[in-house]
């Protein structure tokens, strides 16, 4: 019997369980449907609130470039993801590919993270809804005092509510809203871009990379990055220091891309069209995301982006709305709030979308309660487990103050980011038989850069990022002894416990798909 923590889950086994009775995902997505997934979640909290925060607080106009360094990161990692999701067509991104190659308890790793990465990033973004919900409707906010020190943040709690509607009612019909939603976007950001450009002034891209800012004691503070502390840099506010945070700081805004390969099995012809549809969806992000940073950073000097002190303490960070009410361009700004609004509508639901597949795959496969991989007769969805993460997604952005999780979100992705590089070489070795419908250029070169990548962005996350990342991963750690490694649907099988699908279902594993 193998060590239950190398124990691995073959691709042919992977595969035969997605046909499992009762816990089978219904296949309806395009190359088309899964892009607009990518572009939909990720054109949202980026351009419409970091942009403009990060560009006051740590880059100055140098943001264009901290941007760039963050697409190059992600590209390369999009290139192995592209790979590994035409290989092993299942749900579960990441933690699936992680057990065909390193092992189960890797593999719950990975799980865990994504969760991480997926649920506090809803509840971020649904805050960012939430607060944009004022500014189309004319009110000040939609949080409630309810006394004692709780308030209860009414308007996040509706997008939870409204997305989960549209997820349990099946993956097609959430596309077919997906991609209306994003066409306002991505309107809403060509029309930012076409009309800043007659703003820029030239004067306010000097200096590009404004020069380091350091404060009394703040040298060996755990809000550094911990590159600055490493290395004697002190804090990152703007200088070289600076950009290197920022840029791990805008990875947030590219986080999504990877939720595409979440839905590979619900997709019509895999091994095409989810290449395509992360390839796809980066690119088109990558350029709009540049092109307003260069317009922002344009129309105002980055010293007026910075964040302030509002009256009763709390930090007033300026959006993109600000960029324009500077300018005198009044009219824009109603069109940006209701833009952001449909932004951030779909990062939500797809954030949740990946969320409710990666927890399917593990409940699958036995590491968490199997009773919830259930897939219901009517839709074809995990409608119980999606339940169940709006209520914890809900209960997290009504009740609690999130405004610093984003960098514990980036850091749990630039990992996963990590293994899936390092996988795509392990599996090209141990299986070089499967077929793949994409391979990624230049052998081990480009995955080896994928990885150095994303672990020169985790080092420039502050020590606080990782001192709360490193109490999540214990706690993980936890659940898999106490629950996931007594209760593996792999270990059972290999125990005898459970029937083994592979003879069945093994035949589809390098099966000519039919365009």
């Amino acid at each position: 019997m193998s060590n239950p923590l190398t124990r691995t889950k073959s691709v042919e086994q992977s595969m035969a369980d997605t046909d499992e009775p009762g816990h089978k995902l219904r296949k309806s997505l395009g190359a088309w449907d899964l892009t607009v997934f990518g572009v939909s979640v990720v054109i949202g909290a980026g351009i419409f609130t970091i942009t403009v925060s990060t560009a006051g607080d740590k880059a100055g106009p140098a943001i264009s470039l901290a941007f760039v360094m963050a697409a190059v990161a992600c590209a390369l990692a999009a290139l192995c993801y592209a790979e590994f999701a035409s290989t092993v067509p299942v749900a579960g991104s990441a933690y699936t590919f992680g057990y065909a190659t390193f092992g189960e308890f890797l593999a719950w790793i990975l799980g865990w993270d994504l969760i991480l990465e997926f649920a506090v990033g809803a509840a971020v973004v649904a805050k960012g809804w939430s607060s944009y919900l004022g500014n189309v409707f004319g009110f000040e906010n939609a949080i409630v005092n309810l006394g004692g020190g709780v308030t209860f943040d009414w308007g996040a709690v509706i997008i939870v509510a409204i997305v989960t509607t549209l997820l349990v009612l099946g993956t097609k019909i959430a596309a077919w809203f997906s991609a209306a939603i994003t066409a306002v976007k991505v309107s809403v950001v060509i029309m930012v871009i076409a009309v800043g450009m007659f703003y820029i002034k030239s004067a306010n891209f000097t200096p590009y990379v404004p020069p380091a800012q350091h404060g009394a004691g703040e040298a060996k503070s755990i809000e550094s990055t911990l590159f600055s502390l490493i290395t004697g840099g002190g804090d990152s506010n703007y200088g070289w220091y600076g950009v290197l945070a920022a840029a791990s700081i805008v990875f947030f805004a590219f986080i999504g891309f990877d939720v595409v390969a979440t839905t590979a099995e619900e997709t019509r012809y895999p091994r095409k069209d989810v290449p395509r549809g992360i390839l796809g969806s980066l690119a088109i992000v990558t350029v709009l995301y540049v092109l307003v940073t260069i317009v922002v950073t344009g129309m105002v000097s980055y010293k007026q982006l910075q964040t302030t002190t509002n009256a009763d303490g709390t930090p007033n960070h300026k959006n993109l709305a600000y960029v324009f009410e500077v300018n005198h361009i009044t009219w824009a700004e109603k069109i940006i709030a209701v833009g952001a609004l449909a932004g951030l509508t779909t990062v939500v639901m797809v954030l949740m979308l990946g969320q409710s597949r990666v927890l399917f795959a593990m409940c699958r496969d036995g590491l968490l309660p199997r009773e919830l991989a259930k897939t219901s007769d009517r839709f074809g969805t995990p409608a119980r487990l999606t339940i169940l993460i709006a209520i914890v997604v809900a209960v997290v952005a009504g009740f609690f103050p999130i405004g610093k999780l984003e960098e514990m979100v980036n850091v749990g992705t630039l990992f996963a980011f990590v293994v899936v590089a390092g996988g795509v070489m392990v599996l090209r070795r141990t299986r070089p038989d499967l077929p793949r419908g994409f391979r990624v250029p230049g052998g081990p070169v480009l995955p080896v850069l994928a990885i150095l990548a994303c672990l020169w962005l985790m080092l420039n996350l502050t020590a606080l990022t990782w001192i709360r990342f490193v109490v999540w991963m214990v706690i993980g750690v936890i659940v898999y002894f106490s629950y996931g490694m007594r209760h593996s649907v792999v270990g059972k099988r290999e125990r005898g416990e459970m029937p083994s699908w592979d003879g069945e279902q093994s035949a589809a594993v390098g099966a000519p798909e039919k365009e």
